[in-house]
């Protein structure tokens, strides 16, 4: 699209979803417009994720009028519309023009009031840059149609939206301590988008977010989790960070982190400075779209080292920041509630993330062991990350990737040659040595000195030469190849 991003791919199929809502909608009556997000991010040249609608049709009217209707929220004015679009169901949401009463939940308003004005309606919404509404058939249409500048003419802005685009500011709607008291969450959500577009936040909302900062504790946790990782993985990391230390909800949300402040380093392999701004050197790294465990282990890997701080004679040390780190990163991801796929693997990145320091030194059996780590590209991924922000050299990722990319996976995890099985066979009882013996042979295996299951055995009969069952080999069912 000349001028903006919605001429492509999902982008694309979303808007001629909700173009056919709002035509369908206009054409009975009805007022009907693009609200909210898509309408700035059309006016920045972005695409957008989602389309959304706006009307004064109420719910029981977009109901009955479109073919497949669900009603989500339909108590708040939100029905969900869906169309199929080259074989895929488009959803889009519908919010029926509504003037918001008292949020004693701190989320939603306990009740809703209809309107038929649109300026009513966008009174309630969080900011200005996502207040206002568009007229799709005032342009050409499909949109890709439509040439820079031109989109411009078909919105309605009843909020100074426009303008606070141009100034690259994010304000609230009306008075800001009544839209944070609303939805306390929106205070997060202010800081993510001044990070996404690179706006600042202005003056009034900035002081309405520091004087209720605390208050962030009433969301529940599961919100700031997701806002937080929003935040992490959208290309601006590291400015949402410092907005978030800045407006005071860092100490808030994850107190941990602000406790990097100050924290030295020794400059021989930190010539960059403290904890936190080693930290946010990491962050800044972090790609849009990259994992929500990854850029979680990048914020976390060094959480453990202000509680291990420790001026030694020769340098600064922090003894044992893996395992306090492991314990931190643990509490972190229990108390935001992570699913525990994804607390197991954070917390893997936080314990193993010290490794590659051994990594050219390793035996092949505990390479190989290194290389079994569940997603352990993420693991090569944060060490990289960890390497530029600090002393710069890539040579121990360059070795572990190398290695790592010309291993074939029957090479990390081969079939085993020596298995309880073979060992109940050749007269050993099941037992504490078991393990031990298992391991021999695996380790062995991996560093190429055995090829054969005999030559596994008789490796174990060396460093076990008594069996307690020797020459009674008990006799074990066939089982078919």
């Amino acid at each position: 699209m000349a001028g903006n991003g919605a001429g492509n791919g999902a982008g694309k199929r979303a808007e001629q979803a909700a173009y056919e809502v709002v035509a369908k909608l206009r054409s009975a009556g009805y007022q009907a417009y693009y609200a909210g997000g898509c309408v700035r991010d059309l006016l920045l040249g972005q695409e957008p994720a989602d389309f959304d609608v706006a009307t004064d049709a109420q719910p029981e009217i977009v109901l009955d009028m479109f073919p497949r209707t669900f009603a989500v929220g339909a108590h708040f004015g939100v029905v969900l519309v869906a169309a199929e679009e080259s074989g895929r169901e488009i959803v889009t949401e519908v919010a029926t023009f509504r003037s918001d009463g008292a949020y004693s939940d701190g989320r939603r308003p306990d009740q809703v009031s209809f309107s038929a004005s649109a300026e009513a309606d966008v009174q309630r919404r969080d900011f200005t840059i996502n207040g206002m509404l568009l007229d799709p058939l005032r342009l050409a249409h499909p949109l890709d149609t439509v040439k820079p500048g031109e989109m411009a003419s078909a919105v309605l802005d009843f909020v100074g939206g426009r303008e606070d685009l141009a100034l690259r500011l994010v304000r609230a709607i009306g008075n800001p301590h009544t839209r944070f008291t609303e939805d306390k969450l929106r205070m997060l959500r202010a800081v993510r988008f001044a990070a996404r577009f690179g706006f600042d936040i202005e003056a009034g909302t900035m002081a309405a977010i520091r004087e209720q900062a605390a208050e962030i504790v009433q969301v529940s946790r599961e919100r700031i989790r997701d806002e937080l990782t929003r935040m992490l993985t959208e290309g601006h990391a590291r400015r949402a960070f410092e907005l978030l230390n800045s407006t005071a909800l860092l100490q808030w949300v994850l107190p941990e982190i602000v406790r990097m402040h100050g924290v030295e380093q020794p400059p021989q392999f930190h010539p960059e400075g403290d904890v936190w701004i080693h930290t946010l050197l990491l962050l800044e790294k972090l790609e849009a779209g990259c994992t929500p465990t990854l850029a979680w282990g990048a914020l976390l890997h060094d959480v453990g080292k202000p509680a291990t701080f420790r001026r030694a004679p020769d340098r600064i040390r922090f003894d044992g920041h893996v395992e306090v780190g492991v314990k931190i990163a643990e509490d972190i991801c229990r108390r935001l509630r992570f699913s525990n796929e994804d607390t197991a693997q954070i917390v893997a990145l936080v314990a193993n993330h010290m490794r590659f320091g051994d990594v050219e030194k390793m035996k092949d059996s505990t390479l190989k062991r290194f290389f079994r780590l569940p997603r352990f590209e993420e693991h090569l991924a944060l060490h990289r990350l960890d390497c530029l922000s600090s002393h710069g050299g890539l040579q121990l990722y360059d070795y572990a990737r190398q290695r790592y990319a010309s291993m074939p996976s029957e090479a990390v995890r081969p079939r085993l040659l020596v298995t309880g099985r073979e060992l109940i066979a050749a007269g050993y009882r099941p037992g504490e040595s078991f393990k031990e013996m298992l391991r021999m042979a695996e380790d062995a295996q991996l560093e190429g000195r055995i090829h054969t299951p005999e030559e596994g055995l008789e490796l174990v009969r060396q460093h076990f030469p008594q069996s307690p069952t020797a020459g009674r080999s008990p006799s074990l069912p066939r089982q078919s190849s």
